[in-house]
């Protein structure tokens, strides 16, 4: 038996657990760090399976790393599992941690056979938009030693190489004065049309960046009543870019916005976060070529999607990742279409059968992804080289 039948029979005995899981996990939204369930249901299982799980690991309780094998090269597979506010698991990571777990089990079947040391690398927090569950594992060592990561996500369609952007989270905090709205309206500062007079400097400044930047945000207090001055509003931005260099260079034209806010109304603005960007994602020519063969190898080939194929899609902290070490982010999908990510549609489309059959075929294709790394002498010799 080759060691793709040998992992993919040891798939095929827990298959319908991961769907369960996958499921299970969809029932329980949990928000970023706080996914105390998916976390321990994951550890559980990999425990279970033989895994030496650590728990807690970098001073984030809901993260976790569990190991198998001890061959010489070393891949990561990441799981997600949190969700988004109000919309649940709306990005589907439900399909990401299920898929995750059942790709580790299934490479552990013939780990030592040809030569692997698997890890599942459970990373809270994808959705908060700066110092992600990645960056903050990646700056406290969780990945030391590891020659190279990858995992699939969900989306309306298949895509090998999304372009996925650099982008930054951060929050403004405006303070004036209160007042009587009607009585005494000259004695107050209106800390809310400061962040108007930002929004509208931020609509103006579209003209003046580039096509694929994003500016993007929530006014997340507004003021207290209609009868007294706002004395504190504030907002929640998250600004992209192509790149981390260019996101930098965008980030002080936005800034100097909600500056002008304050300038004109004599409000005090606060700007906090947006210190640990997510970067762009740089996907490994090798690895995604695997990963092309073996999805295209379970049915599930890659359409030539015109404009998506070049089209800057979302942001996640594995670009951090994808820059510390050769990684892999394939987009698969669940036929959710008119669904897209981030709606409430998608939310229930994450646990049709047509996302139980991207569960499936992803964690396939990253298992037998990290055989092929292992067996390629080519590959692999260059992944074992890079320093980490």
């Amino acid at each position: 038996m080759d060691a793709k039948t040998g992992a993919r029979e040891r798939f095929d005995s827990v298959r319908d657990g991961m769907v369960e899981l996958s499921h299970r996990i969809h029932a329980h939204p949990e928000l970023a760090f706080e996914e105390e369930k998916a976390s321990a249901w994951l550890c559980e299982l990999l425990d279970e399976a033989g895994f030496k799980v650590e728990k807690g690991i970098c001073d984030l309780a809901t993260a976790f790393r569990a190991r198998a094998g001890s061959g010489p090269l070393h891949v990561a597979i990441c799981a997600e599992y949190d969700c988004l506010p109000g919309i649940g698991h709306a990005c589907g990571h439900n399909i990401i941690a299920a898929s995750a777990v059942g790709a580790a089990l299934a490479a552990a079947k013939v780990a030592d056979e040809v030569g692997l040391t698997v890890t599942v690398i459970g990373t809270p927090a994808e959705e908060v938009g700066n110092a992600g569950g990645k960056i903050l594992m990646l700056e406290r060592g969780a990945f030391d030693g590891i020659h190279a990561a990858m995992m699939v996500h969900p989306a309306p369609f298949d895509l090998l190489r999304a372009k996925i952007i650099a982008a930054s989270m951060f929050d403004v905090h405006c303070t004036g004065k209160e007042s009587h709205a009607s009585a005494f309206p000259e004695l107050g500062v209106n800390a809310a049309d400061a962040l108007t007079v930002a929004q509208t400097a931020i609509g103006l400044l579209r003209q003046h960046i580039r096509s694929t930047d994003r500016i993007h945000g929530i006014v997340t207090n507004g003021g207290a009543a209609p009868n007294v001055v706002p004395a504190h509003t504030s907002a929640r931005y998250i600004i992209r870019s192509e790149t981390l260099d260019q996101l930098a260079e965008l980030q002080p034209k936005v800034h100097r916005c909600f500056e002008a806010g304050g300038l004109a109304t004599g409000a005090k603005i606060e700007i906090t976060g947006g210190d640990k960007p997510y970067a762009e994602m740089n996907h490994d020519e090798a690895m995604a070529d695997f990963y092309r063969k073996n999805s295209e190898a379970l049915g599930r080939p890659f359409p030539d999607l015109g404009e998506w194929n070049t089209r800057p899609t979302g942001s996640t902290d594995m670009g951090n990742v994808s820059r510390a070490m050769p990684s892999i982010h394939p987009m698969i999908g669940i036929k959710s279409l008119p669904a897209v990510n981030h709606q409430p549609e998608f939310t229930a489309h994450c646990i049709t059968e047509d996302a139980d059959k991207a569960l499936i075929d992803g964690a396939l294709s990253m298992a037998w992804t990290c055989i092929d790394m292992a067996t390629d002498e080519g590959v692999r010799e260059r992944l074992m080289a890079r320093k980490n």
